[in-house]
């Protein structure tokens, strides 16, 4: 799948979550990733973290 990383640690990673595609929204802080949110498109993601910053590795 692949692997969006944007500013302040975020990063957003397709995966597979129950048989169902989705996009995983999490955030480092302090060392520890936290989930911020399981989003079924990327319009929910773009709740989540300004999609313009957001760069492909």
């Amino acid at each position: 799948m692949g692997i969006w990383r944007g500013p302040d640690g975020i990063e957003v990673e397709a995966i597979v979550l129950d048989d169902r595609p989705c996009l995983r929204v999490t955030r480092r802080i302090g060392g520890r990733r936290v989930l911020l949110a399981y989003c079924r498109d990327v319009g929910e993601v773009g709740e989540h973290v300004d999609l313009a910053e957001l760069i492909a590795t």
